[in-house]
């Protein structure tokens, strides 16, 4: 079943003008260098959000009731560099119109767009990954937005720090920020850490979300899995946290690379999106524009 907007609910909860959020499917897959397939990421995700349950049993709310309306939008894959400006100018004109945005990729380097304009619309923007690698790169198979130099075209717009970082480059080393890495074998025993990433974060923060940051024991559906990752409330403490400390402005969440016969991926993938904009309804407070 192909789903045409996020989880199975009333439609009056899925209209633009009503709807505090919205999502916005970018599957784009232009230069991802290992698995393919993250251009079906955004679809895998829809379709199984259609599986969850509305209401969230931790926080007792039902999220959905502030409205989620998926766009349809269709962006110019033609060039990275075009790919990105059409993201960059859709996410504009959902700020203009004082929705909070979140994008379901697609490779990671759909976020630069949003990055962009997000930093265009709140000063001193800090910008939260979770993600396996660094993506630092200045540029890599001769472009600069390359899914590999997403971070490192971050940080000319805001400030970075790297969570359940596994994997580095030795070019990528003079861009990388010690006080601002939180590398996977540093952390996964223990979650002393989580204090210390909120430390690092200014007022405002936009989180992005590459799925291989989750180990891929339970995160096997993406483009370049990598051992010794995230788990699953580890990653919920630290949002927990996030969104308590500070006004968290939109999110992504990219690489899903569905697997035609394991949808444990796609399923994860929807119910951290949800679990999100719960955090945001249950922090709202923090997030009001």
């Amino acid at each position: 079943m192909m789903m045409n907007h996020f989880l199975d609910m009333d439609e009056q909860y899925t209209l633009l003008d009503s709807a505090q959020y919205v999502l916005l499917p970018v599957g784009y897959d232009g230069t991802s260098t290992f698995i393919k397939g993250a251009d079906k990421g955004p679809q895998a995700l829809l379709d199984a959000s259609d599986s969850l349950e509305l209401y969230d049993p931790v926080y007792g709310i039902e999220a959905y009731k502030a409205g989620i309306y998926t766009d349809t939008f269709e962006y110019d894959f033609s060039t990275p560099n075009v790919m990105l400006n059409s993201v960059y100018m859709r996410i504009k004109h959902f700020l203009e119109l004082k929705k909070t945005p979140a994008i379901l990729g697609g490779e990671h380097s759909v976020s630069i767009g949003a990055i962009k304009a997000m930093s265009e619309q709140y000063e001193n923007l800090s910008v939260l990954q979770i993600d396996a690698h660094a993506d630092l790169r200045d540029e890599y198979h001769g472009s600069p937005y390359n899914h590999a130099c997403v971070m490192r075209r971050a940080q000319e717009y805001a400030h970075v720090v790297q969570v359940g970082i596994r994997n580095v480059c030795v070019e990528e080393k003079p861009n990388l920020i010690a006080e601002d890495v939180f590398y996977a074998h540093q952390i996964h025993n223990h979650l002393a850490w989580i204090p210390k990433v909120i430390e690092r974060l200014d007022d405002q923060v936009y989180l992005t979300i590459d799925l291989d940051g989750f180990d891929p024991s339970i995160v096997p559906g993406t483009g370049t899995p990598l051992p010794g990752g995230l788990t699953w409330y580890s990653v919920i403490t630290l949002l927990e946290q996030l969104f308590a400390s500070k006004k968290v402005v939109g999110f992504d969440v990219v690489e899903l690379c569905p697997l035609p016969d394991n949808k444990i991926s796609d399923v994860l993938a929807a119910t951290l999106v949800y679990k999100i904009i719960t955090l945001f309804e249950v922090y709202k407070k923090n997030s009001l524009h």
